[in-house]
């Protein structure tokens, strides 16, 4: 299934801002979040608990935020859980692939070949919508599976055309009964390390509901047609690929990637000083 998941820019936050208050205040906080303490519900499927100093959004507020930022909205609804600094902002989405087996080998080479290769050919929509190109430039974290978790994580390294510092994907896919919940943090180079403990800690509050744990499978239900290896590069779309169709993983990879987390918190900043620049009267 295509799901998920790019780039923000300064100017271009500034520009979708149109309302007296997001002038003087930073548009990304104006948005629905939920401060904790409180339970964020991730749809039907499960739910992840928000301590004090972090907060949760939900999808209308999700698709509010990716418009904000130039990130495509997936198919599906998106939760946000962020650190109050934006230090990391994770996406939560559920996908309904089935039981996905767990006995693949992963080839950390080849999965950055067949991303690499999607990802140039993603490009090609990004322009088309005015979004600068973006490259993967290598792994932050390769792929590694936790069998007794259930848990498999890998982080990969990205780069805005004519930016000059790298936003990390890191993910994690949480196996369940019927499908996946697909988790992408997004954080900076510099902040890798603390920002994905700090998310980890956060990982013990999270449970999938009753009948969905990964453990409750029974005979009949949908297995998957694909393993651990395509949840990497995209599902039915890493399929595709592997048949030389680019462009279909191409737009699987337009939808996940997640942008320039590098300086969000300065947004409102960002959006006083254009409006100070503007001249009285003028009309945009």
């Amino acid at each position: 299934m295509i799901k998920h998941l790019m780039a923000a820019t300064l100017a271009a936050a500034c520009l979708f801002v149109s309302t007296v208050s997001a002038q003087e205040s930073n548009p990304i906080d104006a948005l629905p979040w939920q401060a904790g303490p409180m339970t964020g519900k991730i749809g039907n499927n499960a739910t992840i608990e928000v301590p004090a100093g972090y907060k949760f959004l939900g999808p209308a507020g999700a698709k509010e935020f990716n418009r904000l930022t130039e990130n495509p909205s997936p198919d599906v609804d998106e939760y946000l859980l962020a650190k109050q600094d934006y230090q990391w902002i994770a996406f939560f989405s559920f996908s309904d692939v089935g039981y996905v087996k767990d006995d693949e080998k992963l080839d950390a080479d080849d999965l950055l070949k067949s991303t690499t290769e999607g990802t140039e050919e993603s490009n090609k929509e990004r322009k088309e919508n005015g979004w600068r190109p973006v490259h993967v430039t290598g792994w932050a974290f390769k792929p590694q599976y936790d069998k007794g978790l259930k848990s498999l994580e890998w982080a990969f390294r990205l780069k805005g055309e004519g930016q000059s510092g790298e936003s990390i994907n890191y993910n994690t896919r949480l196996l369940g009964r019927r499908g996946v919940i697909e988790v992408l943090v997004l954080t900076t180079e510099q902040d890798l390390q603390a920002s994905v403990a700090d998310f980890k800690t956060k990982l013990p509050g999270f449970a999938f509901n009753p009948g969905e744990k990964y453990a409750e499978f029974r005979d009949g239900d949908r297995i998957a047609e694909y393993g651990l290896a395509a949840l990497v590069t995209g599902g039915a779309a890493a399929v595709a690929a592997k048949k030389g169709l680019f462009g279909v993983i191409g737009v699987f990879l337009l939808k996940m990637w997640k942008l320039a987390l590098i300086g969000i918190a300065a947004v409102g900043a960002a959006v006083k000083k254009f409006f100070q620049k503007k001249q009285p009267g003028t009309v945009e």
